[in-house]
């Protein structure tokens, strides 16, 4: 069973690059690969998440990005891949795809058509189960508590128990729910990781007693992120507010305010492009690229916090 010894740090969702024509780039992939493993605090890698624009790759583009990205990372960083379906026999494919790609866990993401039906608790733990007969350890990925596809806090602790689930990516973006999701895994079974992945509240969600951050945002800033982290663990509130104000013109130029989206992942990229960190900020159709308004304000931010590189 190929696992992850340590969960617990900054685990960034990476950008996928793309060529003018749409193609997944390689050699701009491996080069952001390399940077991010290079970054501190940086303890593992994620691919094929929201921010990598999942939703527009094919399945055998999915395991290709893996593919790269391990490869990159080989002897330095392990490498974790979303599995984004909408089945049981589809997800157990895609995640051996991603089994022999190099990823070493699976970030399991709910099936999209429960964002729009609901599900019955038993239906969580038989896709899990199913999912981790392929050998790995399972992150399990958690949805905004507005949406069909949140877990209750019931069904959290039950997952806490299954010993294939290792972490928990936690988005619930309700602070009351995540507060108490938070203590229900913890009584279940105090070993599991719990990264947040409220890339929009940060400092907010990392004092409540996690054990790191799984974002798409480290992509962009991990060494904001990571001094952020650092001074949160230290409980240096001083220094965690001085990093957090210098995070958040970023995060409201990318975010706008609200949670990620597509857009926002566009956004993100033109300020990874600004900050020298991609040398295009090419998104798949039908995403946009921003506006020269938010342009502008994405260079704002980033010459606030000296990262303005173009």
């Amino acid at each position: 069973m190929a696992t992850i010894a340590n969960y617990r740090g900054i685990i960034p969702a990476i950008a996928c690059p793309f060529t003018s024509d749409h193609r997944i780039d390689e050699p701009a992939l491996r080069k952001h690969a390399s940077w991010l493993a290079g970054q501190p605090g940086v303890v593992a890698v994620m691919t094929n998440g929201h921010t990598g624009e999942v939703f527009s790759l094919l399945p055998r583009e999915r395991a290709e990005v893996t593919r790269i990205v391990a490869s990159e990372l080989q002897g330095r960083l392990p490498v974790i891949s979303s599995i984004v379906c909408e089945g049981i026999r589809d997800a157990t494919e895609q995640a051996a795809m991603a089994r022999e790609a190099g990823a070493k866990a699976l970030d399991v993401m709910p099936p999209h058509h429960w964002l729009r039906f609901g599900f019955r608790p038993d239906h969580v733990m038989q896709y899990f189960e199913a999912i981790a007969s392929v050998g790995l350890d399972l992150v399990a990925h958690v949805y905004p508590a507005w949406t069909r596809a949140s877990y209750s806090t019931a069904t959290m602790a039950e997952l806490a128990k299954l010993p294939s689930v290792a972490a928990f990516k936690v988005g619930q973006r309700d602070m009351n729910k995540y507060a108490a999701d938070i203590a229900a895994i913890r009584q279940a079974d105090p070993s599991k990781v719990i990264l947040t992945c409220h890339d929009e509240y940060l400092l907010a969600s990392m004092v409540q007693g996690v054990d790191g951050a799984l974002v798409g945002f480290a992509t962009f800033i991990p060494g904001l992120i990571h001094e952020l982290w650092e001074a949160v663990k230290a409980g240096d509130l001083k220094k965690a507010q001085a990093a957090q104000a210098l995070i958040t013109p970023l995060k409201d130029a990318v975010y706008g305010g609200g949670e990620p989206t597509g857009e926002a992942h566009a956004r993100m990229k033109m300020g990874m492009y600004l900050a020298g960190v991609l040398d295009a900020p090419t998104v798949r159709p039908p995403t946009e690229m921003p506006t020269d308004a938010e342009v502008a304000a994405l260079r704002a931010a980033l010459a606030n916090a000296g990262l303005l590189q173009r």
